[in-house]
């Protein structure tokens, strides 16, 4: 029996303080991005071509239009924008730089709202500054992570390191391989550690030093290094950025190559956004209460 107050599980409602602070998050993300040179795009709920962005379509939820063709709604938006800037409305505009504000819908009833942003032939340094600098309008607290996807392909290609253990995170089993120079990799974590290379392989010390390059161009100061950190992502295969506070992801960007165009981007997450804003919020009512 469903009441008539339920509703679907992961899907969203918001209201009071909670719908006031999302709206004040997208307000500040919107004045900010245009004021960092982006535009805006607005991609619609239904789409023919989203099943070409993913592997595996059991994520999508699948509905038929009028001609009984399969249309399936925006699980997704950064392939969207790829295709219908370069294909649709490319020879309008010369703009580089488009962000969004607007939810994924993916399989059963799960709803996720995120500020995303997307720079056709940017740099990497390019979309964290830009990342970051949102995250300081929104006065969050977060760390940045800096990484490199090239460095797990690489020792699972060429050194058969499995890339479940880098993606569980299993030092110990990670440091029982036979490789006299793992343990230095795994001690990586500032940007200081990656003065000193020695020992470490050619091929996974130039993506090292693309890292190093590639932070002394970034203005956030928190900062910290994670070579080994592996995801399974369906864009970013270089280059990669995360940004969290207390183990809770805020945003994620990095470099990614969508049929053929080169580009960066970054999602910030909403929904954590506004959990930290109101955690905050209620730290300093409850101080303020205990000095009185």
């Amino acid at each position: 029996m469903i009441f008539e107050h339920e509703i679907p599980s992961k899907s969203k409602l918001y209201f009071g303080e909670c719908a006031k602070v999302k709206r004040y998050i997208e307000n500040i993300s919107a004045t900010t991005m245009y004021d960092d040179g982006f535009e805006e795009i607005v991609t619609p709920i239904f789409s023919y071509h989203q099943h070409n962005s993913f592997e595996d379509e059991k994520s999508l939820l699948h509905l038929n239009d009028e001609h009984n063709q399969t249309v399936t709604l925006r699980a997704d938006s950064t392939a969207d924008v790829v295709r219908i800037v370069t294909k649709r409305i490319g020879r309008r505009t010369d703009s580089k730089k488009w962000f969004y504000i607007q939810p994924s819908l993916s399989f059963p009833t799960q709803e996720q709202y995120q500020v995303g942003a997307e720079i056709f032939d940017g740099s990497f340094d390019e979309v964290v500054n830009s990342a970051t600098n949102l995250v300081q309008k929104l006065e969050l607290k977060a760390v940045l992570q800096i990484s490199n996807m090239k460095i797990p392909r690489i020792l699972h290609d060429k050194y058969g390191v499995d890339l479940k253990l880098l993606h569980d995170t299993n030092i110990e089993a990670i440091l029982n391989i036979d490789l006299p120079w793992i343990s230095k990799l795994i001690h990586i974590h500032r940007v200081e550690d990656l003065e000193e290379l020695d020992g470490i392989p050619e091929d996974i010390k130039s993506e090292l030093l693309l890292i190093k390059e590639i932070v002394s161009k970034i203005a956030y100061k928190e900062i910290i290094i994670a070579p080994l950190f592996y995801a399974k992502m369906r864009y970013y295969d270089s280059l990669m950025f995360r940004m969290f506070y207390q183990n809770e992801l805020l945003v994620r960007g990095g470099c990614y190559t969508i049929e053929n165009i080169n580009a960066v981007g970054f999602a910030l997450y909403t929904d954590a956004c506004i959990n930290q804003k109101i955690k905050i919020e209620e730290m300093e009512r409850e101080w303020e209460q205990k000095q009185i």
